[in-house]
């Protein structure tokens, strides 16, 4: 493997996540300058930010001929999201989880998984099921925007603390146009160093393009989420490290799957292995979100480990999936019959002890 395929990954990779950072803080300002309203800001434009490596991989991924790039970008970032971003949060510090998302957002992101199961079935995504998550796209953001009408005063507050007041923004627009068009031009030509990159090192290495997808591209795109969840852990903004998380994975599956399967020819080839395993634990993966958050509203310490370790499973499982290691057969049958029906059961004395402790607490109230 060259040098010089090294050295354009990590530029590429380095210019997705600068050129993320930047259109964010353009256009919310831009928005905000419009009178657009900060709530919806915050949850279409900020969290499309910083799903915008993905989209424009999978842009990029789709007029270069490499679906399995796409499929495993979007299905890894959202397995990536949630066991190892919203695993180191809790550790940092116990996550608060709003009640909109264990009543709202949570189950979209569960029924959307399961959508993109169903449509794999026959081994493909087609350009008119692509259609249905772009038009999916622009439905949930005109939800948000019509929900937006009932934000709060703290919402606006916590909206300005992060990128400055509406004012501010009418006084510095041109600066803004300049960070969206910069920000634009660094993630066009980041994606393209980046997925020659990853499909040099999918040939190097003699692994599929949906294990790359599924590793390094996914990890590397996925950094947004990372400095996002992580610091608002840090900072104490505990509700935001688990909504970034959720509507990003909302956004990858309607907006990267939904726009970037639109620019292809005959819509997304699914590898069997991707339809057999790691969409089905994509699914699982936001399933076990609900259980999750539903006890007492956040996310411990403990459970953080638990999808860390899970984390790890799943990458070992990759790891000896992709060298045809031996002791695969093992690994797996220890996960299915062993680890994950004892998580099962914790989650569930868990899930029945928080049910049993509600009545108590709401006469006491």
């Amino acid at each position: 493997m060259e040098l010089a395929t090294t050295v354009y990954f990590v530029l590429g990779l380095v210019l997705l996540i600068g050129g993320a950072e930047i259109l964010v803080r353009g256009a919310s300002r831009l928005a905000v300058a419009a009178g657009i309203s900060p709530l919806v800001v915050g949850l279409t434009v900020v969290a499309f930010g910083t799903s915008s490596p993905e989209l424009m991989v999978g842009i990029q991924t789709a007029l270069s001929g490499q679906a399995g790039l796409m499929v495993g970008n979007v299905v890894g970032s959202n397995i990536f999201n949630v066991l190892l971003i919203l695993g180191i949060s809790a550790l940092v510090t116990p996550l608060i989880v709003a009640q909109q998302l264990i009543r709202w957002d949570v189950p979209l992101m569960i029924g959307l998984s399961l959508l993109v199961l169903v449509f794999v079935q026959d081994s493909s995504i087609s350009r008119g099921e692509c259609t249905v998550l772009a038009l999916g796209l622009i439905t949930y953001v005109t939800f948000t925007v019509i929900q937006s009408r009932r934000e709060s005063q703290a919402v606006q507050a916590e909206y300005e603390k992060a990128f400055g007041a509406p004012e501010s923004a009418k006084r510095t627009w041109p600066v803004d146009l300049l960070l969206v068009a910069g920000g634009l031009g660094g993630l066009a030509l980041g994606s393209r160093w980046l997925v020659d990159g990853a499909v040099a090192f999918a040939e190097a290495l003699g692994v599929s393009e949906m294990v790359i997808g599924l590793t390094i591209v996914a990890a590397g795109t996925s950094l947004p989420e990372v400095a996002t969840s992580v610091i608002a852990s840090i900072r104490g903004e505990r509700d935001i490290a688990v909504g970034n998380v959720v509507g990003s994975n909302i956004f990858n599956i309607l907006a990267v799957l939904g726009i970037g399967g639109l620019f292809t020819q005959n819509g997304i080839a699914v590898s069997e292995t991707a339809v057999a395993v790691d969409i089905p634990v994509m699914v699982a993966v936001a399933a076990i979100c609900l259980p999750l958050f539903f006890t007492g509203s956040r996310l411990s310490r403990w459970e953080g480990l638990l999808l860390l370790g899970y984390y790890v499973a799943y990458t070992a499982y990759l790891i000896l999936s992709a060298t045809r290691n031996v002791r695969l057969s093992v690994f797996a049958d220890a996960m299915l019959y062993v680890v994950i029906p004892l998580t099962l059961l914790a989650v569930g004395v868990t899930v029945v002890r928080s049910l049993r402790k509600a009545p108590v607490l709401s006469k006491s109230s």
